[in-house]
């Protein structure tokens, strides 16, 4: 579940910087997929370092 939040707090933080630097569509895509994939990975680790309930 951490996973799927990190990803899409990413999607949401790499499209608002592309967007604040005045990136053009395929800017802001692209920052928005490279930042979704480092918070799918950032939430995958903390899954996997968090001890289930």
């Amino acid at each position: 579940m951490l996973n799927l939040i990190g990803a899409a707090l990413g999607l949401v933080l790499g499209g608002l910087i592309a967007w604040r630097r005045k990136g053009n569509r395929l800017d802001i895509a692209q920052y928005a997929a490279v930042f979704t994939i480092i918070g799918f990975l950032l939430g995958t680790v903390a899954m996997l370092l968090m001890p289930a309930p």
